[in-house]
C-alpha cells in the first residue's frame, strides 16, 4: 500500500475517537544510532498554536522513547484501524527489552528522519517546537492524586505537523 500526502484540514475521522479510544502510535527514530522505538499513546491533541497546526504528546520521563524524543525533534503519531493487540503489546512492552515492533507484527517503513508503519491508515509526521514537564503545583485539585500517586508526571511535546499522509485504498 502506499500514502497519499494531505493537508491537515482533510483529516477525516473523529479525533477523539481515534485517539482517546482506539489509540496511536508515537514513532521515532534515535539520530546516532538509527534505532526506532515506537509506544502507544491515548493521551494527546491537536489545535493551533503559534500559527501553526500542532499535535500535543504526553509521555513519562522513563519511559524509552522519551530518551528518543529527547535526542530528535522529528517523530510519527500515526492511527490504525482494528489493531488493538498490536498497540497492546506497544503500549505494555518496552523497547528497551524487546523488539516489541516484531512482536507486534508491524512493518516499518517511512522516509527521511520519520518512521512510521505499514499498516498506518493515517500518519502525522511531527516537528517538536516545545517540551516541558508538568509542574505538579499548577494542577488543579485532584488531577495530581488521581493520575500520579507515584509522582511520576508527564513531559509534554508540542509538534508541527509538517506533513499528513493518508494511506490509499
Amino acid at each position: 500500500m502506499s500514502f497519499t500526502e494531505i493537508k491537515t484540514t482533510e483529516i477525516e475521522g473523529n479525533l477523539f475517537q481515534m485517539l482517546g479510544r482506539e489509540w496511536a502510535l508515537v514513532t521515532v527514530q534515535d539520530p546516532d544510532t538509527g534505532k526506532v522505538n515506537t509506544m502507544t499513546v491515548s493521551w494527546g491533541g491537536m489545535g493551533v498554536l503559534w500559527g501553526k497546526d500542532v499535535v500535543t504528546i504526553y509521555i513519562r520521563p522513563q519511559r524509552y522513547t522519551h530518551a528518543f524524543l529527547d535526542k530528535t525533534d522529528h517523530f510519527t503519531l500515526s492511527f490504525y484501524d482494528g489493531m488493538k493487540d498490536a498497540l497492546t503489546v506497544c503500549g505494555r512492552k518496552s523497547g528497551r527489552d524487546t523488539d516489541k515492533i516484531a512482536e507486534a507484527g508491524l512493518h516499518l517503513t517511512g522516509e527521511e528522519s520519520y518512521p512510521w508503519f505499514e499498516e498506518s491508515k493515517l500518519v502525522l509526521c511531527c516537528k517538536t517546537l516545545y517540551r516541558s514537564a508538568f509542574d505538579p503545583q499548577k494542577m488543579a485539585d485532584g488531577i495530581d492524586a488521581a493520575n500520579y500517586p507515584g509522582h511520576d508526571y508527564h513531559d509534554v511535546y508540542i509538534a508541527e505537523i509538517v506533513k499528513v499522509l493518508k494511506k490509499e485504498g
